[in-house]
């Protein structure tokens, strides 16, 4: 095994190689950027891309990343595309082939079919008079970049340059949807991200779980309300709106005569709200800034919709 010292170096080297193509690409954006977007956004039907091996790999992800980001796409192997896979490509679609080389034969029979039935095809590869470039409708060319391995025909700084170019495409179109945190959190509903992406009224508790009391209700009343129910709090209703909110410190601070006294009088009023469709990491930062385990979940009218306990986010990952 080589020294620590040569593979932190060589780790250096194919970073820098890579880094410095991605600032050229960055540069010299390939003219045809803006018309592929403006393309893809017109499309009734997907974006289709194919391609083999790396090329075929980052293909897939950048059908992944279009997709989970508001663009409809889908990946089709380009060898499963000639023996059946060819009828997932309509006269609706876009199609994206991705090839270093410009030159893959696997690729011959979806070029063919994207002549033959008129549908609109966008190339990605390093080779502008490239048999794909000049097929397509449209040529995303990479910039000359030697790969990053040693002997300069590993998969290494093209396959970046075109994973890059997939994600600039996708956020192109992302920011020109208006696709904002709420669509994300629809196409990411699990693990952390659907946490972090999530409303306050996805973990709410509701109905008979919220602990309601009038302004005139006795402390008795109110006390069984807190405990039953279980948060800590009790929300104070006159007119149907929160009038204020009983806490434990409200109960410690009024405890000298705290049985002669309403729920209205030892409420905090106008306490710290939050509404339903607010999201959960903001309703978080709030409960700490406060250091208080619960929020009253109210409409625009300030009628009490709900508790938000601070356990149930930290449980669902929310930070």
């Amino acid at each position: 095994m080589a020294p620590a010292e040569t593979i932190v170096k060589t780790g250096q080297r194919v970073l820098r190689i890579e880094a410095a193509a991605l600032a050229t690409l960055a540069e010299a954006l390939p003219a045809d950027f803006p018309a592929a977007v403006a393309m893809i956004l017109g499309a009734k039907g997907r974006v289709v891309l194919s391609g083999i091996g790396k090329s075929g790999h980052i293909g897939n992800k950048i059908a992944a990343t279009l997709a989970s980001t508001g663009t409809p796409a889908q990946f089709v192997h380009a060898s499963e595309a000639s023996h059946g896979d060819l009828g997932m490509l309509t006269t609706d679609d876009i199609c994206v082939l991705l090839s270093n080389s410009g030159e893959t034969t696997e690729l011959g029979d979806i070029v063919a079919h994207t002549r033959r039935f008129g549908i609109p095809l966008i190339g990605i590869s390093s080779r502008e008079n490239s048999t794909l470039m000049r097929a397509a409708d449209l040529r995303l060319t990479l910039p000359a970049a030697p790969e990053a391995c040693a002997i300069g025909m590993a998969p290494t700084t093209s396959t970046t340059m075109m994973l890059a170019l997939g994600d600039a495409l996708a956020v192109a179109l992302m920011e020109d949807r208006g696709f904002q945190a709420e669509n994300f959190h629809v196409f990411h509903p699990g693990g952390k991200l659907g946490a972090q992406m999530a409303s306050v009224a996805d973990f709410m508790h509701g109905g008979d779980e919220l602990p309601l009391v009038s302004a005139d209700a006795d402390m008795s009343e109110t006390l069984l309300q807190m405990t039953s129910k279980g948060f800590g709090i009790a929300a104070v209703v006159k007119d149907g709106r929160l009038a204020g909110v009983v806490s434990d410190g409200d109960l410690r601070r009024n405890m000298a005569d705290l049985m002669s006294r309403t729920a209205g009088q030892v409420a905090t009023p106008d306490p710290v709200t939050v509404a339903p469709d607010c999201l959960a990491a903001v309703a978080l930062k709030t409960l700490n800034e406060r250091k208080i385990g619960a929020l009253v979940v109210v409409s625009e009218d300030k009628e009490p919709l709900g508790i938000l306990h601070i356990h149930d986010l930290l449980r669902a990952g929310v930070a």
